[in-house]
């Protein structure tokens, strides 16, 4: 039979065909004869080993990640960003312990990047059995945290592309409590895409602790140096909320799935 995506042989097509076969039956086997015939095309193109490497380690990380998701694919989960690097007596540490503690009351899981910081807190408050860790291998700063480790829901990356692709295709909203480059990167992108439409509608919250200026200083500057200058529309600053309250955050997320139940 012919194929649309194709190595050009077909009598190769037809050899990845029953070998796809022999493995078991799958309503997928016209996505799967495609990366196949992808492969072959690697070998075909003379792919050095570093590029094939990447591809390899993606697929790897990918599929383990949607192994470990796919048994909770029915239950609501928060994404939860901040500092790896403030400790357990800080302000923000105890407000994003209380958020995950009552967002898992209210029926969601939390993700974290299973690091320490507001990453630990997230995982301690919403306990092991409502958490999930997608971690990423550093040479500093990134181990497991006590609250994730050895946990069958925590999940290894070499990749930040793929670690993010896992939060945010797993994700039904999304939590920032203070952080740096890391915390801003992930908050961004999610606003980015779903600005763009790339990203179905999510909730997006940027959380600090009563009395705190971090995401106002920043609201301000986004409005001050991107919205003035036209470089954001004024509909861009509805896409995401500030608030010191953790009860707040919980509720914006909770408030938002009444809705956007209501308008399905």
């Amino acid at each position: 039979m012919p194929y649309r995506y194709s190595t050009g042989d077909e009598r190769l097509d037809e050899d990845l065909a029953a070998l796809i076969d022999r493995v078991g039956p799958s309503a997928n086997t016209d996505l799967i004869h495609q990366m196949m015939v992808t492969c072959c095309k690697l070998i075909k193109d003379g792919t050095e080993r570093g590029d094939v490497k990447i591809l390899n380690t993606t697929l790897k990380e990918m599929r383990y990640a949607f192994k470990v998701f796919s048994p909770y694919r029915r239950v609501r989960k928060v994404s939860l960003f901040g500092s790896a690097r403030c400790g357990s007596d800080t302000d923000d540490y105890k407000q994003a312990t209380a958020f995950a503690e009552e967002i898992a009351k209210r029926g969601f899981m939390i993700i974290t990047g299973a690091g320490h910081g507001i990453m630990e807190a997230g995982n301690r408050g919403a306990g092991r059995e409502k958490s999930f860790g997608v971690n990423i291998r550093l040479p500093f700063e990134q181990v497991a945290n006590d609250f994730i480790a050895h946990d069958k829901k925590l999940v290894n990356f070499k990749y930040f592309f793929t670690r993010k692709l896992a939060f945010l295709k797993e994700t039904h909203g999304i939590v920032c409590s203070p952080g740096g480059f890391g915390t801003h990167d992930e908050g961004l992108e999610v606003m980015t895409l779903v600005q763009t439409g790339k990203s179905h509608m999510l909730p997006i919250v940027f959380m600090h602790p009563e009395g705190g200026t971090f995401w106002t200083d920043w609201h301000n500057y986004v409005t001050d140096r991107l919205l003035t200058r036209g470089m954001i529309s004024p509909e861009d600053l509805s896409l995401y909320k500030i608030t010191d309250s953790y009860l707040e955050a919980c509720d914006e997320v909770t408030r938002f799935y009444r809705r956007y139940h209501s308008m399905r």
